[in-house]
């Protein structure tokens, strides 16, 4: 079932929203070389616990901290430890923040020191493919036209869309309906009406889209070892067209 929000909801959602933009804002920061990803996780929690929420993910389904810190080829739901990162390498930082019971989500992928042009373009296409896949989210449209402009923006730059994570709708529960795939299919998906607010985050390798999860069940990486990077964002869908909630301003 699809929650529709209210504008007092939408609110709310705004509040935690822009905590958990304010958290990435700060974890960005942190980003050098010799900086560990445990560090960065606490200036996360430290944040989001300094405007009166708490973390969303600290727990979810057993993770174990406030952020989720992917190095390289790791994708997704990167466990923050002793590593130590390393000039060129490229980290994605994925938050979530908890605010008198809703749900904010947001994401972004950042370069440590001097990264290839490579990393770059790879680093920029992704956050552009929100965007195109923001304009596609009006009222009357249906799920599958944010996939297919996330999916012919990416693949535009031969660049794999990985198939078996997905952006979601949120709200009270950090997952909601409906799904938000980054690619295009037979099926549609709902119409978006005011009040949905979903997360839209492309993910994107620069070779195959083939993904394995490893042996901590956490941490997805790409089969091929291929760079990847990530960007999400919570909008809402109202009348004047999609808003961004994950802003930090």
């Amino acid at each position: 079932m699809i929650y529709i929000k209210s504008d007092d909801e939408l609110e709310l959602m705004r509040k935690a929203g822009r905590i958990a933009a304010l958290a990435r804002e700060a974890a960005a920061e942190c980003i050098k070389p010799g900086v560990t990803t445990r560090s960065i996780d606490s200036t996360v929690k430290r944040v989001i616990q300094s405007y009166g929420a708490t973390p969303s993910f600290l727990g979810y389904a057993g993770f174990p901290a406030s952020a989720c810190i992917s190095v390289n080829d790791e994708l997704i739901h990167g466990i923050p430890s002793g590593r130590v990162l390393q000039e060129g390498d490229v980290v994605k930082i994925d938050v979530g923040a908890k605010y008198k019971g809703f749900h904010g989500d947001c994401a972004g992928t950042y370069g440590v020191g001097t990264i290839s042009p490579e990393a770059q373009k790879l680093i920029d296409v992704t956050k552009q493919s929100f965007f195109e896949g923001m304009k596609a989210a009006v009222i009357g449209n249906r799920i599958g036209d944010i996939s297919a402009a996330v999916q012919n923006y990416v693949e535009s730059f031969g660049y794999g869309v990985i198939r078996d994570y997905v952006g979601h709708g949120i709200g009270k529960a950090l997952h909601e309906s409906p799904e938000v795939p980054n690619y295009a299919s037979k099926i549609r998906g709902p119409r978006l009406e005011k009040g949905m607010t979903i997360a839209v985050e492309p993910m994107v390798a620069i070779g195959s889209y083939q993904i394995k999860v490893l042996s901590n069940d956490w941490t997805v990486v790409t089969c091929d070892g291929s760079l990847t990077a990530h960007y999400e964002n919570t909008i809402a869908i109202l009348d004047d067209g999609p808003v961004i909630l994950t802003d930090p301003r």
